[in-house]
């Protein structure tokens, strides 16, 4: 059954510099699967645990957090913010059984549309690995 699981993934990403290069991805029409959805937050701060539980709690199988690189975030220390509160979320996480690398913190540019493909790619064929989420499942 693993072989033909799909994990659903969510993507929170910055405006600022993950979803452009999420953007540029699309547009230099860079390949990755299309199990991703993708959520724009103006800062990767605004995320907040109870999002990310939630997103699992509707049927998410893995949760991606991406931001400005540290130190470009355009509202000063954002990313240093969504750095503790994804480090929150990952330590409840493998309190609770769901293991924290269902739960990934990636620093993607404006300009790195192929990086934001290979992350995609990777992270899901991690998830893969691990099956579905033992939580949730309403969609």
């Amino acid at each position: 059954m693993k072989a033909s699981f799909e994990p659903k993934i969510l993507a929170f990403c910055c405006n600022w510099c993950a979803y452009t290069g999420a953007d540029l991805a699309g547009t230099s029409r860079l390949q990755y699967p299309p199990n991703v959805k993708i959520v724009r937050v103006m800062c990767s701060s605004r995320v907040d645990p109870g999002h990310i539980f939630r997103a699992f709690e509707k049927g998410v199988d893995g949760i991606l957090v991406a931001g400005c690189h540290p130190g470009e975030c355009h509202y000063i220390s954002g990313n240093e913010k969504a750095e503790e509160r994804v480090e929150t979320a990952k330590k409840a996480a493998e309190l609770i059984g769901l293991g924290e690398d269902r739960i990934r913190l990636e620093w993607i540019s404006a300009s790195e549309g192929a990086r934001f493909a290979e992350v995609i790619k990777d992270f899901i064929e991690e998830i893969k690995v691990k099956g579905p989420s033992p939580v949730g499942g309403d969609g």
